[in-house]
């Protein structure tokens, strides 16, 4: 061989060792048994063995899986070559390599003489393409949907939710812009938030409602992402927001709720507690939360808080419970309760909701309602026993005139004693009918300037006969200055008479009653004295009510509805007045005073003079027709009629009356309106429907009084109304006239 050839040959196996040794990739070399023989720095530093441990030991003993290593081996040995064949190497540190392979043998003569192999390290991507396998698995398996889109608005990658939730296969939209894929989104809220993040490099979220989802709530989130893109993360929260809602309205409804709402645990402390609660019990919700609920129930009742914790922790419910609670400043007040359990959202009772009513007013109004239902009994009770009482006389009274002679003195005093009976009972009967136009509001008032010294002295008129009757010592004190009031003479007269005749009827015999008035600032004030059984504390607070009585054992022979003082205090008040009492208790006796506004421009008004009665001049005898289906009362009233000089005849029914009109040409009807079949209303109108009969002067004589009644009687064309019983004065008037 020449010697510049062997040079070169030399030479190039110099180099080619060098770059076996020195290559940046790895490399090595094995026998047909699969001992390796050689490896390169490249090979060693990459698994981190020493040439030693590395090399004449068995390729298999470094390959994760010796199998795959072996049919490696045998396939190179069938004369295969492999390119990039995966396979795993295990490092010096025990840790795993993920590589690719590629090599072929060298033969020579047919004989198998070493391995060529190429091992590339894939480590970093094969564990980069786990990360993005693992991380699409996940993305795939969120129920909330995820996009990606690029720096160019591409989108790179929707996930299997988002296609759900949007309504776009992915086959659809992937490679297409944001705006191409989703058209009706440009300019949205949601546009303008994706703009933000991909300028701004900065992350936002927001909540938005589609319309072109039908209204469907999603919340939003769109971060960039390193290669200059936007992440999007997106869930459905329309039931969220439902609940949200709902939660809302319930909050709501428990805040502006009239009921104190309260939540608390199984330990009686305190979670929640609203508007109404702060207002019933007095405590703010920053008071009471984290608090027992013991603070609002006083300590006598502390063992109902232990008994309803009982109920609850077995699931029951208490319904309308009625107790009594305590507030912040120590009032007890009436409440109602209801409580329910708190169940978790596996049925176990974690709490309690509490609803309490505050029944204070309902307490109330079921006492008023208890205490009217006695009244009215103890006023029937009274009102049978005030109708017995001149029945009774008047019963004896007629028995002696059966036996007695008419002239004679026991009959006079039978007569006298019938007659205040039975004014007796027309008192009743007209307090009745002043507590049906208070009820009913028609009390009105006949207003004039008056002089109060005159009201006074009517007023004492009136009340004179009680007082004498029980020789009581009486003393009137007249205001020392004329004072002026607008006002309704009768009805004040009555005020002043009716508390002059409590004063008389509740005072012992012979005791002290006086009555005086004077003027103090812009109101004449009244006093009404006595020295007589006084009034018990208790009864002062209802003393004006109406049909209040003393106690049976306090009240006088006279009797009495237990109207007066009630109707006192309605007329003084319609004038624009007060009225008080005072009493120091049982035997002190009691002073009544009534303030009365005195009137702006006060007039010197003369007292008011007695009226004279004129002397009745003698009657012009009148044919008049008494008509009632109560036979008795019509024959009685024929009777008296007769007796004061005038021609009576009576008919019972309305049709008889018509006819006896035509026939007797009567000069006065009086009719009764309630009577069967034809009534008094169309008897009147049968009357004046006829000419011949229209001159007859038609008065409705009847137990009704009310201003509807007279209203009715004026338009059925009565010329009066009158009611029953008649006094004979009147029924005198009217046929004079």
């Amino acid at each position: 061989m020449p010697l510049a050839l062997g040079s070169a040959l030399a030479q190039s196996e110099t180099d080619l060792a060098d770059f076996f040794e020195n290559a940046a990739i790895a490399l090595h070399w094995v026998d047909g048994r699969g001992i390796i023989l050689r490896a390169n720095r490249a090979e060693l530093e990459f698994l981190g063995y020493a040439p030693e441990e590395y090399i004449g030991r068995n390729i298999a003993e470094f390959h994760a899986d010796t199998d795959l290593a072996c049919g490696i081996l045998a396939r190179l040995t069938a004369g295969e070559t492999l390119r990039d064949e995966p396979a795993r190497m295990r490092a010096r540190d025990g840790t795993l390599r993920h590589v690719r392979i590629t090599s072929n043998v060298k033969w020579k003569d047919g004989q198998f003489v070493h391995t060529r192999c190429i091992t590339r390290d894939v480590t970093a991507q094969f564990q980069a393409r786990q990360v993005v396998e693992r991380t699409s698995d996940y993305l795939e398996g969120m129920l909330e949907g995820f996009v990606a889109y690029d720096g160019d608005w591409r989108m790179t990658y929707m996930n299997r939710a988002a296609e759900e939730l949007l309504g776009r296969e992915r086959r659809d939209v992937l490679g297409k812009t944001w705006h191409q894929a989703f058209p009706h989104a440009v300019g949205n809220p949601v546009d303008q938030m994706y703009q933000r993040v991909m300028r701004s490099r900065r992350a936002e979220r927001m909540e938005y409602c589609y319309p072109h989802y039908e209204y469907r709530w999603l919340e939003i989130s769109a971060s960039p992402v390193a290669e200059g893109g936007v992440a999007v993360y997106f869930r459905d929260i329309s039931e969220l927001k439902r609940r949200e809602r709902a939660q809302a309205r319930l909050a709501a409804i428990v805040e502006s709720s009239e009921d104190a709402i309260i939540s608390k645990s199984l330990d009686g402390i305190v979670e929640s507690w609203n508007a109404a609660a702060e207002r019933m019990y007095g405590f703010s919700a920053r008071e009471a939360v984290g608090q027992s609920i013991l603070m609002v129930i006083p300590p006598d009742r502390h063992g109902e808080e232990d008994e309803i914790l009982a109920r609850l922790r077995r699931g029951e419910r208490i319904e309308h419970y009625d107790t009594v609670r305590r507030r912040k400043d120590g009032e007890l007040i009436d409440v109602s309760l209801t409580v329910s359990p708190i169940r978790d959202e596996k049925g176990a009772v974690v709490g309690a909701s509490k609803i309490a009513r505050d029944i204070n007013e309902r307490k109330r109004a079921q006492q008023a309602l208890e205490d009217a239902n006695r009244y009215k009994d103890e006023f029937l009770a009274m009102l049978a026993h005030e109708l017995r009482n001149p029945l009774a006389p008047i019963s004896n009274a007629l028995q002696l005139m059966r036996v007695v002679e008419p002239t004679s003195t026991q009959s006079v005093q039978a007569r006298a004693i019938m007659e205040r009976q039975l004014a007796h009972l027309v008192r009743l009967v007209d307090d009745l009918m002043e507590v049906s136009r208070i009820t009913r509001g028609k009390i009105e008032l006949r207003r004039e300037p008056l002089l109060l010294s005159s009201v006074m002295l009517s007023a004492v008129e009136t009340a004179r006969p009680a007082l004498e009757a029980a020789r009581h010592n009486f003393r009137i004190d007249m205001p020392a200055e004329a004072l002026e009031i607008d006002g309704d003479f009768v009805r004040l007269a009555q005020v002043i008479s009716n508390l002059l005749g409590n004063a008389a009827k509740y005072t012992d015999e012979g005791g002290d009653i006086s009555l005086e008035a004077a003027r103090v600032g812009d109101e004449a004030l009244i006093r009404v004295r006595d020295n007589g059984i006084g009034i018990e504390p208790q009864m002062l607070p209802r003393i004006f009510e109406m049909f209040a009585q003393a106690p049976t054992s306090e009240r006088r022979s006279q009797g009495g509805l237990g109207i007066g003082l009630g109707l006192a205090r309605t007329l003084v008040e319609l004038h624009g007045g007060r009225i008080e009492v005072k009493s120091a208790g049982r035997g002190k006796g009691a002073e009544f005073t009534v303030g009365l506004p005195i009137a702006p421009a006060a007039r010197n008004a003369a007292p008011r003079p007695a009226e004279l009665q004129p002397s009745a001049p003698k009657p012009n005898r009148r044919r008049v027709l008494i008509v009632d289906d109560n036979v008795d009362a019509a024959r009685t009233l024929q009777m008296v009629v007769t007796t004061m000089g005038h021609d009576a005849d009576t008919v019972y029914d309305g049709r008889a009356a018509l006819d006896a009109a035509r026939s007797k040409r009567p000069d006065i009807v009086l009719l009764d309106i309630s009577m069967p079949g034809m009534d008094g209303f169309a008897v009147a109108r049968g009357l004046r429907s006829q000419p011949e009969l229209r001159e007859i002067r038609v008065v409705a004589l009847t137990g009704y009084g009310q201003l509807e009644d007279r209203r009715r009687s004026r338009e059925a064309g009565f010329d009066e109304h009158l009611v029953k019983p008649v006094s004979p004065d009147d029924l005198r008037r009217l046929l004079a006239s």
